[in-house]
């Protein structure tokens, strides 16, 4: 799907003056948007925004102040899992 957005120019060239990729900009905050109204998943969120691995929209998310919740329940889980594997 291709989106055109139509900016006055005057804000258009003080939005472009950092020299970064206003479109990605914009891709990047529609995906942040959608995936805060539980509209995107994580898995269709670095599909979105075209992100390798679960590392980069990590990374992505945490400098957007979005952190993973993580429970007691998920802490015993994964020393559960260590015990069983040996650890």
């Amino acid at each position: 799907m291709e989106v055109t957005l139509r900016i006055p120019d005057d804000l258009g060239s003080r939005i472009t003056a950092s020299g970064e990729s206003v479109s990605r900009r914009a891709l990047e905050g529609l995906a942040l948007e959608e995936f805060k109204r539980g509209n995107l998943t994580e898995p269709e969120l670095r599909k979105m925004l075209e992100f390798e691995t679960r590392y980069e929209l990590d990374g992505f998310l945490k400098s957007h102040g979005i952190f993973e919740e993580y429970t007691l329940d998920d802490l015993e889980q994964e020393r559960a899992d260590l015990r069983r594997l040996g650890f």
